[in-house]
């Protein structure tokens, strides 16, 4: 019947609210939503590059997407997280990560990180000097460049270029290389000082806290006890010390491996860290049976109907 106001009064107007929900992938699968979802955000990191061999460059992050009010579909959608590059096990460039996929027939890819350059004795050509193009690039060895970032393009970018290895015109001995870069900056150039640090990433509160991720791994640097920074959001750090081994991406973040320093018997860079996939649900709220038209009006001005 009608109210006084003109509205409808229906007998039972139950109102059902579906809760927020976060779904974390470390590793690949399938992602369900939730019965009333349409859309979600959605975080997808690829695999970082690999640390290059003895004085190589870092890892490049691997590409770094996020997604607003992308629409989901109520079947379920396979979820492929990218591993990281594998580090350098002598004098050659790392090897680039995995790349990350969300979806099969319009997938969301997050392009995998470069690896970091290193000369390859012999290489008369220094085909392996520059660092690798990915979603960000790996840092280059000695004279040559790092590799290019957002490749292929995105929009927004999807990560930042590697640094260049130091030209170091007059400093004898003098090889340092350039940091892999990051979701939010480029690597740093190597220079007389030691290698280039890594790109920094960029920080995101889809899990629920702000947590940074893809971070480029840190050059390696031609006196072993100089180390440099991996990027902040899980970039490993350059080589440094006896052993002279570049750090490991961190697992889950993307993150470039570092780049091996100068020191005998050949040196290792690190593995990049692997991906992940974040999707976050918003909670919906949803209304079925009969209104008045008060109750309409002040539940849409609200925002609690969809």
């Amino acid at each position: 019947m009608a109210d006084l106001n003109g509205g409808i009064i229906g007998v039972d107007n139950p109102t059902a609210t579906q809760a927020a929900r976060t779904s974390t992938f470390n590793s690949s699968g399938t992602f369900t939503a939730q019965a009333a979802s349409t859309k979600a955000d959605i975080l997808i990191i690829a695999g970082g590059g690999g640390g290059g061999g003895t004085l190589g460059g870092g890892g490049g992050a691997g590409g770094y997407r996020e997604i607003s009010d992308h629409p989901i579909p109520a079947s379920g959608v396979p979820v492929t997280i990218g591993a990281g590059g594998t580090g350098a096990t002598s004098g050659t460039r790392g090897a680039d990560g995995n790349n990350t996929v969300f979806g099969a027939s319009s997938p969301l890819t997050s392009t995998a990180g470069g690896g970091g350059g290193r000369a390859n004795n012999p290489d008369p050509a220094g085909t392996s000097k520059s660092g690798r193009s990915g979603g960000s690039g790996g840092g280059g060895y000695f004279n040559a460049g790092g590799g290019a970032g957002n490749t292929p393009p995105t929009s927004p970018p999807q990560g930042n270029a590697g640094g260049a290895g130091a030209t170091a015109a007059g400093v004898p001995g003098e090889e340092d290389s350039g940091g892999g870069g990051g979701a939010s900056a480029a690597g740093a150039d190597g220079s007389a000082g030691g290698g280039g640090n890594g790109g920094a990433g960029s920080p995101s509160t889809i899990s629920g806290s702000d947590v940074t991720r893809g971070g480029g791994g840190g050059g390696g640097g031609f006196a072993p006890l100089t180390q440099s920074s991996g990027g902040a959001g899980g970039g490993g750090a350059g080589g440094a010390g006896p052993t002279g081994t570049g750090v490991a991406g961190t697992a889950n973040t993307g993150g470039g491996g570092g780049g091996a320093s100068y020191n005998f018997p050949e040196k290792y860079g690190g593995d990049g860290g692997s991906g992940v996939v974040i999707v976050r649900e918003n909670a919906v709220t949803t209304a079925s049976g009969m209104w008045s038209m008060d109750a309409v009006y002040e539940n849409v001005k609200a925002g609690t109907w969809v």
